[in-house]
């Protein structure tokens, strides 16, 4: 009996690890089955980055003051621009910007219900490789339309002492924050478009390769049964 006892008190720990560690494999498989994405929630995330973006950018462009006041300053002019969230909100479009691209760039490639397919066979689709560069040199203009005024209002603002007594104290070139933000809600679309080309072209990926396992498949089974011997019936007299 007291043998029985030392089996069972060294067969609780190994039971416990056993436990434990069926706990972790669970724990794990549910957060894979949690961080997966779906199309849906990735056009999704797309098309809200593009549109805080674009109401950033719209925002910015609205609040941006039309000059600054000069104002005499040792033989040169001061000028005083009124508080306004122009550089901030500017900023903001921009990094709302990139971070809807990233999203989007990822959305195409990304291995939905675990089945990823290699990008060579998206870039075989002519729609989708057209409109693929399409998003990312419409990416490209927004930012550099959004980002370029941006950091000018931020240098007139912080640079506001000038030498020259006639200058008018001027702001960013109007118009282009603005503009970049019509622009950056464009590219957001583009990604959406090269995602649901991207679905098209994984489908019939996908097709493809689950018919030639078919036909693999037939294959085979027909050269076993061909090469198995036939069995004779019957009973020696």
């Amino acid at each position: 009996m007291e043998n029985d006892g030392s089996i069972g008190t060294k067969q609780k720990p190994e039971m416990l690890g056993i436990f434990q560690n069926c706990i972790r494999l669970n724990l794990s498989c549910c957060i894979r089955s949690s961080m997966a994405f779906t199309m849906k929630q990735m056009s999704i995330i797309v098309a809200t980055l593009g549109t805080l973006s674009f109401m950033f950018g719209v925002i910015a462009e609205n609040k941006k003051p039309a000059s600054g006041t000069a104002i005499p300053w040792k033989g040169g002019v001061r000028c005083k621009y009124p508080s306004d969230p122009t550089v901030a909100l500017g900023y903001l479009a921009v990094v709302f910007l990139v971070a809807s691209t990233v999203a989007g760039y990822l959305s195409v490639f990304y291995p939905y219900k675990g089945k990823s397919i290699p990008q060579s066979a998206l870039f075989q689709s002519t729609s989708f490789l057209v409109f693929f560069n399409i998003a990312l040199g419409t990416a490209g203009l927004a930012a550099a339309m959004m980002l370029w005024p941006t950091i000018t209002e931020q240098l007139h603002i912080t640079r506001n002492v000038h030498h020259n007594p006639n200058n008018t104290c001027p702001t960013a070139k109007t118009g282009l924050i603005g503009g970049g933000a019509f622009v950056s809600l464009d590219a957001s679309l583009f990604w959406l478009v090269a995602l649901m080309l991207a679905d098209n072209a994984r489908e019939d990926y996908l097709e493809t390769e689950e018919k030639e396992l078919k036909g693999e498949s037939g294959v085979l089974t027909t050269e076993y049964n061909s090469n198995v011997p036939a069995v004779k019936g019957g009973s020696a007299a």
